[in-house]
C-alpha cells in the first residue's frame, strides 16, 4: 500500500529538492571559478594531476552531499522546531551545525588529499554565505507563503490581472469573551496555536492563507482547486475536526475549545503587487466585502456555515453534507438581496 503524504510535507520535499539542485549548481560554480584563478597570471598554476571534470565532479558531490544534510536539516528540523524564533535565533542553530558538516567535508576532502586549512577557511566561507542565502529565502518564502515568493520574484503581478477565486472568511467565536478572560497575552498564544494547529487541514484542502486579521483568518483557492471534490467545503469541517482532535491540548491549557463560523463565496477579484516598502500581492474586489458579510450573518442565522447561492451552484455536493436555503437576505452595506444557504455534515 502506498504511503500517503500530506500536502505540507510535499512542499518541505520541494523545498529540499530545489536546494539540491541549487546547491549542487553552486559546487560546479565554484569548481569553474577557482579554475579561472588557478590559470590566472598571480596563480602559481594547479596541482600535479589536476582537472577541471574532477574539481566539478568532487565540488558538485560535496553541494550534493552538503544539501542532502545540511538541507534536509534547515527544511524538516531548523523551520519547524524553530518556527517560532527569531530568524537570528535560527541563525545560530543553523550555523552549529553547520560547522560540523564542514568538519565532515573537510575530512571528506582529506581522503583526496586535499584538506588543507587554507581550503577548509575557503569552503567554510563559501558554504557559510550559501547556508545563510538558504535560510533567508525559507523564512521569506514562509513569510509569504508557498509560491507567493516566487510569483513576487518573476513578476507574475507586476500587471494587475483579473482572476476567479474563491474565499473564505474564518472568525473565531466568542473572541472577545475570550479575550477578557484570558487576558491579552495569554490570548495571543491561543490564537498563535490556532493559526499553526489550522494550517495543515487548509493546506491539505488546497487552500492559501491570504491574511491573518485578529482572530480571523481568510483563506483563498483558486477556482478550480476550490472546487475539486468540494476543498472548500471540507476545509472548514476538516479544521474543526482537527481542533476536536486537539480537545485535550486547548482545554488543559486554555480551558476551553476554540471553534469557527465561517463565510464561503466566489468571484472575479483583481491580484497585484501593491506597496514599495513592504511590497505584497493582494486581492481586491467585490467578493471579498460581500464574503464577509455573509460571514456576518452565521450569528444571525446561528449557521456555523454560511455559503453564497452562486458557489453552490458551481459545487457538487454529495450526501455528505445537507444544506440548508436561507432566502433572499439583504447583506449589510449592499443594496442586492443575496440567498445564502446553511451548509452542514451529515
Amino acid at each position: 500500500m502506498p504511503v500517503k503524504i500530506n500536502r505540507q510535507t510535499r512542499q518541505k520535499l520541494q523545498q529540499l529538492v530545489v536546494i539540491i539542485l541549487a546547491w549542487t549548481m553552486t559546487g560546479i560554480v565554484i569548481a569553474v571559478f577557482e579554475d579561472l584563478v588557478l590559470h590566472t597570471r598571480n596563480s602559481l598554476g594547479p596541482v600535479p594531476g589536476y582537472t577541471l571534470i574532477s574539481s566539478i565532479v568532487l565540488n558538485a558531490v560535496i553541494g550534493l552531499f552538503g544539501a542532502l544534510l545540511g538541507g534536509s536539516l534547515l527544511v524538516f528540523f531548523v523551520n519547524v522546531k524553530y518556527n517560532d524564533k527569531p530568524y537570528g535565533y535560527t541563525l545560530l542553530v543553523v550555523a552549529g551545525s553547520f560547522l560540523g558538516i564542514i568538519l565532515i567535508v573537510n575530512e571528506l576532502l582529506s581522503l583526496y588529499e586535499l584538506g588543507d586549512s587554507k581550503r577548509f577557511l575557503k569552503n567554510g566561507l563559501v558554504w557559510a554565505i550559501v547556508v545563510s542565502i538558504t535560510q533567508l529565502l525559507l523564512q521569506i518564502n514562509s513569510k509569504f507563503g508557498q509560491g507567493i515568493f516566487w510569483d513576487i520574484i518573476r513578476g507574475k503581478y507586476n500587471t494587475p490581472k483579473e482572476e476567479s477565486r474563491i474565499f473564505m472568511f474564518l472568525d473565531l467565536n466568542s473572541s472577545t469573551s475570550i479575550a477578557e478572560s484570558l487576558g491579552d497575552k495569554k490570548y495571543h498564544e491561543l490564537l498563535k496555536d490556532i493559526f499553526i494547529d489550522i494550517t495543515n487541514p487548509i493546506l491539505e484542502n488546497r487552500g492559501e492563507i491570504y491574511q491573518y486579521v485578529g482572530d480571523e483568518v481568510v483563506i483563498a483557492w483558486r477556482y478550480e482547486e476550490g472546487l475539486k471534490n468540494n476543498k472548500c467545503i471540507n476545509c472548514f469541517f476538516d479544521i474543526k475536526a482537527h481542533l476536536s482532535f486537539l480537545k485535550d491540548k486547548y482545554i488543559g491549557k486554555y480551558g476551553l475549545l476554540p471553534s469557527f463560523k465561517a463565510g464561503i463565496h466566489c468571484g472575479k477579484i483583481i491580484a497585484g503587487e501593491v506597496g514599495i516598502i513592504k511590497r505584497d500581492i493582494t486581492y481586491s474586489g467585490d467578493v471579498l466585502n460581500t464574503t464577509s458579510r455573509i460571514q456576518g450573518m452565521c450569528k444571525e442565522f446561528n449557521q456555523e456555515m454560511l455559503v453564497s447561492i452562486a458557489l453552490i451552484k458551481e459545487l457538487q455536493l454529495t450526501d455528505r453534507y445537507t444544506t440548508h436555503l436561507l432566502g433572499a437576505i439583504k447583506l449589510r452595506g449592499k443594496e442586492k438581496e443575496m440567498q445564502l444557504v446553511a451548509v452542514k455534515p451529515v
